[in-house]
């Protein structure tokens, strides 16, 4: 940025500074005391439109209008930065299956549908969280707090499996673990192939949450579950 005078402050040498430090095309200017979060906004828009691994941690700064020493503040690097961005990828991926959830109603059944619908309605409409959560390729044991936000989505998805389960007779009960794997996995590889919001998925005749809900009651029923 070029030097201007403090003497020299006129409408056009503010507005000229008020332009370097506010990047178009960024989602929101960075004002004093909201680093964290103009890092992680600028993140998740570079993320949209290079992907995960498309950008450095000075390219993020830039994007977010600060200087490239002003991350550091909050982050050790860019990997730091991106599992934040994950971490909260992962909690508001489990604020939207609980609440697709609904505490197990109308019915076990009905309730892991709607999990599964919610799942890939997350991937369509986060696309940037999404890529960061599960594309990243960070180690998700070396950030604490991206494990926790992790496991409590995935414990999410158990607990509806598990309130499905306790439907069969208690004799011939799958792990519940196991299950809920099973369906991650597939819910998972659906919305990556087929249900993706950034223009990478692939077309089918049918529709991701057909697949989806085709799949899961052929397995569902495979274990002896009326669906």
């Amino acid at each position: 940025m070029r030097q201007i005078k403090l003497d020299a402050m006129t409408p056009d040498n503010v507005k000229a500074i008020h332009m370097n430090w506010h990047k178009p095309g960024s989602r929101r200017g960075y004002h004093h005391g909201n680093l964290r979060e103009a890092l992680i906004e600028a993140a998740l828009d570079l993320i949209g439109s290079k992907g995960p691994g498309g950008f450095t941690f000075a390219e993020a700064a830039r994007h977010a209008g600060v200087s490239p020493a002003a991350p550091y503040r909050h982050y050790e690097n860019r990997e730091a930065l991106m599992a934040e961005v994950a971490a909260k990828g992962f909690a508001t991926f489990t604020q939207t299956l609980e609440k697709a959830r609904n505490g197990g109603k109308p019915d076990p059944l009905s309730a892991l549908k709607n999990c599964g619908a919610a799942y890939l309605e997350f991937a369509r409409s986060q696309p940037a969280y999404y890529s960061a959560m599960f594309e990243s390729g960070l180690s998700i044991s070396a950030y604490p707090e991206l494990r926790k936000a992790a496991d409590e989505a995935f414990a999410s998805l158990k607990s509806a499996v598990g309130d499905l389960i306790e439907t069969l007779p208690q004799a011939g009960r799958p792990p519940v673990l196991m299950v809920a794997l099973h369906i991650w996995s597939v819910s998972h590889g659906i919305a990556s192939l087929f249900g993706r919001g950034d223009g990478a998925a692939f077309k089918q005749p049918n529709s991701a949450e057909e697949l989806l809900e085709a799949h899961t009651l052929i397995y569902l029923q495979g274990l002896g579950i009326k669906a």
